[in-house]
């Protein structure tokens, strides 16, 4: 049973995140085409703009695949809780927790997802399994996780400063 909740898990928050970004790559399902996204980050004040759009969209579309698939676990995980975690910092985090708010609700429920399924591994219904496929642990998920640190952190620091709004001077 354990192995099939794995699964279940997986294909859900997998499926999700791969549809999310693919109405960035493609443009379906009412997404923005990567166009449309690449003004969005520029409007996040990430730089430069295009080619951290195009990390973001893969991190979510190939993330979701890898993870739904359970192939090459826990890179999968590791690429939706980077983009989950851009995500938060740069957008949902001044909203509060709600997502009814615009809030990280919704985005921390999928980085725990995430982490659970880096930690337990993909589970007997896996491509991984399948194949054969046994990344060295814990090394994988340790080196994966730094280099999910310091990801996140290069991508935040390229932000541009927030910019300055005029004051009107108070008149006595």
């Amino acid at each position: 049973m354990a192995a099939l909740g794995l699964l279940i898990l997986r294909l859900v928050v997998g499926l999700t995140l791969a549809a999310h970004g693919s109405q960035k790559l493609f443009g379906v399902w009412g997404g923005p085409g990567m166009t449309g996204w690449a003004k969005a980050v520029e409007k996040l004040r990430i730089r430069p703009a295009q080619p951290w759009a195009w990390v973001a969209a893969l991190s979510e579309f190939g993330g979701g695949l890898l993870l739904a698939l359970g192939l090459l676990s826990p890179f999968g995980s590791l690429a939706i809780i980077g983009a989950m975690s851009v995500a938060i910092a740069t957008v949902h985090l001044s909203r509060g927790f709600w997502t009814t708010k615009g809030g990280f609700e919704f985005n921390l429920t999928l980085i725990g997802a995430a982490v659970a399924l880096a930690l337990v591994g993909p589970g007997a219904y896996s491509l991984d399994s399948a194949f054969g496929i046994h990344l060295p642990e814990p090394l994988t998920l340790i080196v994966g996780t730094v280099a999910l640190i310091a990801g996140v952190a290069v991508t935040l620091g390229t932000r541009s400063p927030q910019p300055q709004t005029e004051t009107k001077p108070q008149t006595t």
